[in-house]
């Protein structure tokens, strides 16, 4: 069985750090949506960094490096390296997503979880489902991946505007590039305080649907990972040098967030919230990045872990957690902790499965396209 679901790691082309940061980050999704955690009022007991932050900004970080390869060392920066970056990035998302959004279909249609059907349309098949207004319910964690989609398909596409409007000055490509990212930090703040601060916003469950979950208003956490490739590239020795105060200012920074009272009505935190979570995580990277040790027991359970992360966020709270929740009643805290048991075994079990059998063999592909 163990051979069955192995697979095969080649640790030194790997940067420890980030396979960390993405499994903590995992982790932290997984543990809030434990199956009934309503048994247990302070659950998870302490406050834990949001996992999608982390996610956001590790993502903007390695997607970053692409990019700013790409833009850097193009002749001319144009449609078809465009291209190549969306197909490639394409072949990692988008079958693992179709994939778990049909089978929430299928077991919201038979009934083998408690959604309302009616909640799915065609919007969540082109990532639209969340553009300017949040939803709730129905294959709720595709939130996240329609902010992650929109901004890898605008960003290539803003940055050549950019290129165009800016290359005639003289400006360099790495001056271009970083004001690319400046709009794109930009760009949400000025959202959330122009259209989202006029919202009514009842209480916090409202401000994570109709703020916290919607594309317009959450490009800025992906920009902070942009800005730290943008930092490592250009200014290695600096990223070095401070990664030990910036993780203490960021962890700081996290904390402060999590423990700050934010009325979700109040303009401030419809603006600054956002914000000030990715701030906190953006400034964590550089320790996480040029941590590149480990003991080998702890670096093959993270590794495998951070590997099928995408699986296990997809998966986690649809096809293991609702099923559990809409099936299996239980009053007992004791039979409670015994199914969280069984459901953090799932979650990894299938998320392997998926990740050895579907997702990578599907990534493969990608090195044989020619673009």
């Amino acid at each position: 069985m163990s051979r069955f679901l192995s697979i095969k790691v080649d640790y030194d082309q790997r940067v420890f750090g980030l396979d960390l940061l993405r499994a903590i980050a995992i982790i932290n999704v997984v543990i809030v949506h434990a199956p009934f955690i309503a048994l247990f009022p302070n659950y998870p007991f302490i406050k834990i960094i949001p996992g999608v932050e982390l996610f956001f900004v590790l993502s903007g970080f390695l997607i970053g490096n692409i990019l700013q390869k790409t833009f850097y060392n193009a002749d001319s920066y144009g449609f078809k390296s465009m291209l190549k970056f969306w197909v490639r990035r394409w072949f990692r998302t988008l079958p693992n997503y179709y994939l778990v959004l049909l089978i929430n279909i299928v077991i919201v249609y038979f009934g083998i979880i408690h959604e309302d059907f009616t909640q799915f349309n065609w919007r969540f098949f082109l990532f639209v489902q969340n553009l300017h207004d949040g939803f709730y319910g129905f294959f709720w964690e595709s939130w996240s991946l329609s902010i992650e989609e929109w901004f890898y398909l605008s960003f290539p596409i803003v940055l050549l505007l950019v290129y165009v409007l800016l290359k005639g000055t003289g400006m360099k490509k790495k001056h271009i590039f970083l004001v690319n990212i400046i709009v794109y930090l930009c760009f949400s703040v000025v959202m959330r305080l122009v259209f989202g601060s006029r919202l009514e916003i009842g209480d916090t469950f409202w401000y994570d649907v109709r703020i916290h979950k919607v594309i317009i208003y959450h490009l800025d956490g992906i920009a902070f990972g942009l800005l730290a490739a943008y930092i490592k590239h250009w200014y290695p020795e600096f990223w070095y040098k401070v990664r030990n105060v910036s993780f203490v200012i960021g962890l700081l920074c996290c904390y402060a967030v999590l423990y700050i009272h934010w009325n979700p009505r109040d303009p401030l935190t419809i603006v600054s919230k956002i914000w000030m979570q990715s701030l906190g995580c953006f400034l964590l990277l550089p320790r996480f990045e040029t941590l590149r040790k480990a003991p080998m027991a702890v670096k093959k359970p993270v590794t495998h872990i951070s590997l099928i992360s995408y699986s296990m966020y997809l998966i986690n709270l649809c096809m293991v957690s609702s099923v559990i929740t809409s099936n299996f009643a239980t009053e007992s805290k004791t039979e409670a902790v015994l199914w969280n048991v069984a459901y953090w075994v799932l979650v990894v079990l299938i998320s392997t499965i998926m990740y050895k059998f579907y997702e990578k063999p599907i990534m493969d592909l990608r090195d044989k396209i020619r673009l």
